[in-house]
């Protein structure tokens, strides 16, 4: 068998390039083999006798029988043809005919799946006439039927699709079906559309046998410096009523300390998500605009809010009660000015526009000073200074003791604290032990109450933890106080292994040293001795994962609250179990404990397919709040996924769903 190399038949030839399918003309042959090779200068044509071997630049193949092609490969004729694309694409003819653009393969297959099963090809398509247009980059097939392990699945009279050297380019993707038990089955056809290389989308046209058509679209840009998001949808269903959303996020870089952020979050009712299978248990849709600036040892952001609430208003949950407009946060750190002694500079602004010509503007600013030292023996010691000043106006306000209030309220909060700490280190060939005892005094000026101004705030109140523990606020939120003198004490054991093991175990309590203002009898807090909390952690650097946060009763030692996350096996093979119990001490919801269960399992069955399903499950009420399942199969070749969906939330008129969906798609 002969060889004729590219740069011999550069020197006979003066041949510029050689095209295939899925190809450019700027990579011509590499190198020829054949039985035997002729070249005809007159008519700068090529003839090869016996099985021959084409193979480009960039890897790709043909191999054929006695073929004829002219020196810059615009015409081509053969027998039993193999055009290799890729690793795993190829296509079979019987005959190989080109002119100019167009390749034509008659009585041929394609597929993108040699070689990925043992036992044969997972799919490939036959037709009589593959056609393959290099100026459009497309491939036609006349009469195709996908073939799945050698036996017919679907015939069309005619398809087309990019050929594999395309990266994006407009056109049908594979459908999927959903089917719920209040809409029937939904049939969800996509269209991609390709704008460029960076800006795309994808509109979903959903029928449904028992509601009106359903239309999804989602947009995505990328420029350089930023990145637009947009999802929407659109259905006017059977009861005459415009149903809609639209979720948009943008972020803009403006330059290398700064970054814009704009997001829109808007539905028509508070029940669309949940029944067209939007729903993520978000309580309330938030739009708005952000802009954040970086510094070396400063941050500030300035961002707007916009609320739409999804929730009903009952006793245990309410309305979001106006908009943000605007709320600017800045934060700034010096360097150290003595060792490392540093000073914190805090401000904060908001704006808050609420309903019925109500409003309220809040300044806040906070200037605190840290020195934290290491003195002898190891001992830690951190002192802090704090000044606080809130100035707050009202418009149409209902305070705690003045309702329908306008004016000016003001504050000043001055604190601080000294806290110690000692480590100590017992390191050792296979574990290293650490035992730290830490306390905190925390003072600040005794207020009457907890001097909120307003019936409605941003605080949620006091909920003591193990991170609650040595905080500056013990409070969530801007608006509530704490008050007087506090201490914070506990003890905190761990220890490491040599190959990532660990365990740790703390416990502490908060005492007051003042008479503090009641907070929620399920807090935790009490005058003198709160409750105690703690927390246990244990990982074995491998297949075991345990964090458990717990609460005691100061006097009865009885459980008050535990939150336990477990986590078994690997990324592949793995059960999670997390759960929740707060015991309700509140006269108002006796009998109603938080007690919830939410599960994780993954199972790979084989190599290609897997098992999940995820479940919450509501210990009080005795039922699941939702669960989920997905059998998924994924080959090299195809993927085949097979879930449903369960939802039992309660929305207004609207209340559960249950989504069957079937998923299938080619892969080259």
């Amino acid at each position: 068998m002969k060889k004729l190399n590219w740069w011999i038949f550069c020197v006979f030839c003066c041949a510029n390039a050689f095209a295939l399918p899925g190809t450019v003309d700027v990579d011509g042959p590499k190198n020829i083999t054949a039985d035997k090779i002729e070249y005809d200068v007159k008519n700068a044509q090529i003839k090869t006798v016996g099985k021959t071997t084409i193979t480009n630049q960039s890897g790709q193949t043909l191999k054929l029988n006695n073929s004829d092609f002219s020196e810059r490969g615009e015409k081509i004729a053969g027998s039993d043809i193999e055009l290799w694309l890729g690793d795993h694409i190829y296509i079979t003819a019987e005959t190989i005919s080109r002119d100019g653009n167009i390749t034509v393969a008659d009585d041929a297959m394609f597929t993108a799946c040699e070689g990925c099963d043992s036992y044969g090809n997972a799919w490939e398509i036959f037709a009589t006439t593959i056609k393959h247009d290099k100026q459009e980059r497309n491939l036609y097939f006349h009469n195709p039927i996908l073939w799945m392990y050698d036996l017919p699945v679907f015939w069309f009279p005619y398809y087309y699709m990019p050929d594999p050297g395309v990266k994006y380019r407009s056109g049908l993707l594979m459908p999927d079906f959903n089917s719920t038990n209040n809409m029937g089955t939904q049939i969800n056809l996509p269209i991609y559309i390709s704008f460029s290389e960076y800006h795309d989308a994808t509109v979903t046209m959903s029928y449904l046998t028992d509601e009106n058509p359903l239309v999804q679209i989602e947009h995505r840009l990328n420029m350089e410096h930023s990145k637009f998001r947009t999802n929407g949808s659109y259905t006017h269903n059977k009861a005459g009523k415009d149903r809609w959303s639209i979720f948009n996020n943008d972020v803009i870089e403006l330059g290398e300390y700064a970054r814009a952020e704009i997001s829109l979050e808007r539905v028509s009712d508070k029940t669309y998500l949940q029944k067209y299978g939007f729903y993520n248990y978000q309580p309330y849709l938030d739009s708005g605009a952000q802009i954040e600036l970086f510094g070396q040892s400063g941050y500030v952001v300035a961002d707007t809010h916009f609320f739409q609430e999804l929730r009903t208003a009952g006793r245990t949950e309410s309305s979001m009660d106006g908009n943000i407009l605007p709320n600017v946060r800045g934060v700034y750190q010096t360097a150290p000015i003595y060792r490392e002694t540093y000073v914190l500079l805090n401000s904060d602004i908001l704006g808050v526009d609420g309903h019925n010509n109500t409003g309220m503007q809040r300044v806040i600013g906070d200037a605190r000073i840290v020195s934290p030292w290491t003195i002898w023996g190891g001992n830690r010691i951190t002192l802090s200074m704090d000044t606080r000043y809130d100035v707050y106006n009202f418009q149409n306000y209902d305070l705690v003791d003045n309702p329908d209030f306008t004016g000016v309220k003001n504050r000043f909060l001055p604190s601080g604290y000294v806290e110690w700490g000692l480590p100590l280190f017992r390191p050792g060939e296979n574990w290293t032990h650490v035992l730290e005892p830490r306390a905190r005094i925390t003072m600040m000026r005794h207020t009457k109450s907890d001097e909120v101004f307003a019936t409605t705030n941003d605080s949620a109140g006091a909920l003591l933890s193990d991170m609650t523990l040595f905080s500056n606020n013990r409070f969530a939120g801007y608006d509530l106080w704490e008050n007087g003198t506090f201490a914070d004490y506990g003890l905190r054991w761990a220890t490491y292994g040599a190959n990532a093991e660990s365990a740790e175990i703390f416990f502490g309590q908060s005492y007051d040293l003042s008479g503090r203002s009641d907070t929620d009898a399920n807090s935790g807090f009490h005058k003198g001795a709160s409750d105690w909390v703690g927390r246990v952690g244990l990982n074995n650097g491998s297949w075991l994962g345990l964090n458990s946060r717990f609460r005691f009763d100061r006097d009865t030692f009885a459980l008050r609250h535990i939150e336990t996350d477990v986590n078994l096996g690997t990324s592949r093979n793995y059960v999670s179990v997390g759960h929740i119990w707060s015991e309700q001490l509140d006269e108002a919801f006796l009998g109603q404990d938080i007690n919830e269960t939410t599960t994780g399992v993954r199972i790979q069955l084989t190599e290609r397919l897997s098992l999940n399903f995820n479940a919450v499950y509501n210990n009080t009420y005795h039922q699941f709040q939702n669960h989920s399942g997905l059998l998924f199969y994924q080959h090299p070749c195809y993927f085949l996924s097979l879930g449903y969906r369960t939802d039992n939330a309660i929305r207004q008129e609207y209340a559960g769903n249950t989504t069957f969906q079937f998923r299938f798609g080619l892969n080259y």
